[in-house]
């Protein structure tokens, strides 16, 4: 029995023997599924911790990030500046557009064409888009590190839940753990619909053929697995939304600091609990805001705590925005976050420069990253005349503002190419091969016509007649 089949017996044998799960784990999935997918535990701060909706701070005042899928949505969801800049990234990879592009090795490189093979990606399921496809991709890569699009049911693709996604190595040598084994190879992928060990759907295995598998961040402790860029930034949206649920708290007690009474007058605590009572009932909340305190004789009221301008909320709470947007690798200056609105931010150059450094360096990277992942799924043309593929899936940003150079940088770029397809023609090589070499960047392409401008030519040199035997023409200011 293969090990994709021993996988799949494992899953239908799930309630069985003792010996069928022994045997499920030679596979590894079971042993990578508990360690990664649903780990019972993580540690922090030195210490194992249940993994759900913990209480790691004294007197249970901040609510642990669950590390899974839904428990990093709902982080998001939370706070408005991580998700700000998920949905920035994924908005602006949905304006490119999928092409071909001829290797730089090619005889004409780096020209981009289309052909009827990428119907696959511009509409990959019925109703649905180039964009949708890249913005589902994006969410899911972003979120849960991870992206896996498949082509299962001919004709059309789909975006797997990563989370109910697991990946199968298999090792000669090292069975036991293939995933990190010199000789551990990818079998395939297990996809279970309602997640890997549910009661609701039944795991199926799919060849790496037939998956594109996304992960443009890797995690360097699981071969072949992304990490999700919330990761590093759970604390700081931890914060963010600590410093929200303040503000509210601060505005719900009538936007006034906290306040300690002394010297209530109570003879038992059922009188000291009715006057907290009445306290509370008359100057608690939003519709009690900034009414008087009246206390009986000897009572005293002393302020305890800051406000916000004493905490400098503003600065505090931006600071965190700032390392949000430095791990979304969005710039605060594009996202628009407080720090980026304010001083010289908003100048035209700073935001240019903001613009260009998001392009070169993540923009650029991850869609180029992108194609090679879903070029598994599209059938890369062949050269009819070597019979090799001389060609890659790429990406056309034509359609994307972000990417667009200044109207006189660009025009200065093809001015100074131009000039120098210009100059090898006057130097005697083809106009083609001229067009090829600044193309592609490569000189080699160049192709010489064997000749030579007047200059390099010996003297007294004579030249051929007109074929139609009409007088050669004179050089400048020798007129006859």
């Amino acid at each position: 029995m293969g090990l994709l089949d021993r996988v799949e017996a494992a899953r239908g044998a799930r309630h069985g023997s003792a010996v069928a799960r022994r045997e499920a784990s030679r596979s590894s999935i079971d042993t990578w599924i508990s360690q990664y997918l649903i780990p019972s535990q993580f540690s922090f701060g030195g210490q194992l911790q249940a993994l759900g909706l913990n209480q790691l701070y004294g007197g249970q005042r901040a609510q642990e990030i669950e590390r899974s899928l839904p428990g990093y949505m709902a982080a998001l969801r939370q706070c408005p500046p991580a998700f700000a800049a998920q949905m920035v990234r994924a908005l602006v990879l949905s304006q490119a557009r999928f092409t071909f592009r001829s290797l730089p090795s090619a005889p004409v490189p780096r020209k981009q064409f289309g052909t009827s093979a990428l119907t696959p990606l511009e509409a990959p399921w019925p109703n649905a888009t180039s964009g949708e496809l890249i913005t589902r991709a994006e969410w899911h890569a972003g979120v849960a590190g991870n992206a896996y699009v498949t082509n299962w049911t001919p004709g059309r693709l789909r975006v797997l839940r990563p989370d109910w996604v697991a990946i199968v190595y298999g090792s000669q040598r090292e069975p036991e753990f293939p995933s990190q084994a010199l000789d551990g190879e990818l079998l395939g992928y297990v996809y279970q619909n309602g997640g890997l060990f549910s009661e609701q759907g039944k795991p199926m295995v799919i060849p790496p053929r037939n998956m594109a598998h996304w992960s443009p961040l890797p995690d360097p402790l699981f071969a072949g697995i992304g990490m999700s860029w919330i990761t590093p930034a759970v604390r700081e949206i931890q914060g963010d939304v600590l410093a929200t649920q303040h503000k509210i708290r601060f505005f719900e007690n009538g936007a006034t600091p906290n306040l300690v009474v002394k010297g209530l007058t109570a003879e038992s605590r059922q009188d000291f609990d009715e006057l907290v009572e009445m306290m509370e009932a008359s100057h608690a909340g939003l519709a009690n805001a900034y009414r008087t305190l009246y206390l009986v004789a000897g009572a005293d009221a002393t302020v305890v705590g800051a406000d916000l301008k004493q905490i400098d909320f503003k600065a505090t709470q931006g600071a965190g925005e700032t390392r949000i947007a430095a791990l979304s690798r969005v710039h605060p200056v594009i996202l628009g976050l407080s720090e980026g609105l304010a001083g010289s931010s908003l100048n035209a150059g700073n935001f240019g420069m903001a613009r260009r450094i998001w392009g070169d360096t993540w923009i650029y990277p991850t869609l180029q990253d992108l194609c090679r992942a879903l070029s598994s799924l599209v059938e890369i043309p062949v050269n009819k005349i070597t019979g090799l593929r001389d060609s890659e899936l790429w990406y056309d940003t034509a359609d994307m503002p972000i990417l667009r150079e200044d109207a006189k940088d660009a025009a200065e770029i093809e001015q100074i190419k131009q000039a120098t397809i210009v100059g090898y023609v006057k130097e005697g090589f083809t106009p083609d091969s001229s067009v090829a070499a600044v193309q592609g960047q490569n000189i080699n392409l160049l192709k010489h016509t064997g000749l030579v401008s007047v200059q390099l030519q010996p003297p007294g040199t004579a030249t051929q007649p007109p074929a139609d035997g009409a007088k050669p023409a004179l050089p400048a200011g020798k007129g006859g």
